[in-house]
């Protein structure tokens, strides 16, 4: 386990490293258990807009200019959640969780939610392991740049200690 890394903001000069990171990552987890329609949606471009858009609610663990990894908290709901594969077993995904898990807490939910793929047994060992517990099948609404592509995932959820 690497020693504790602060969780920061994304600065602008990241988003290029940080969709490389969720294009891989993503290509990695999914690409082989999701519709072959949504993986060709699923581009570095779409990763890389993404990211541009949401990155005020950006938050990345590692070295500036080489993340290790991101989380991205939207409402009630940790939206994404990725580390990079050579970063793995190194305690870098639970300081990241935490980090999120801290951020919607402090926010005021009672209980937060996560969408995880159908099939993605290591990330739901994860999550498990984390503490948040399967509640069921849902249907999420993805955007792509195809436009709107539903797909049936796994909801976790996490209940919080109120402060």
């Amino acid at each position: 386990m690497v020693a504790a890394m602060p969780v920061r903001p994304a600065a602008d000069s990241e988003i290029d490293a940080l969709a490389r990171l969720w294009y891989n990552g993503w290509q990695d987890a999914h690409a082989a258990i999701l519709p072959k329609a949504l993986a060709r949606a699923r581009t570095f471009d779409s990763f890389a807009e993404r990211l541009h858009d949401a990155q005020a609610d950006l938050r990345v663990i590692g070295p500036p200019g080489a993340p290790l990894g991101f989380h991205l908290v939207k409402a009630d709901e940790l939206y994404q959640f990725y580390v990079a594969a050579a970063a793995r077993g190194q305690g870098i995904a639970q300081q990241l969780i935490a980090d999120a898990e801290a951020r919607l807490a402090g926010q005021g939910h009672a209980t937060a939610w996560l969408a995880c793929a159908i099939g993605n047994e290591r990330a739901a060992r994860f999550y498990e392991k984390s503490g948040w517990r399967r509640s069921g099948n849902i249907v999420s609404r993805l955007e792509t740049v195809d436009g709107p592509f539903d797909l049936e995932v796994w909801r976790y959820e996490k209940r919080f200690v109120p402060r």
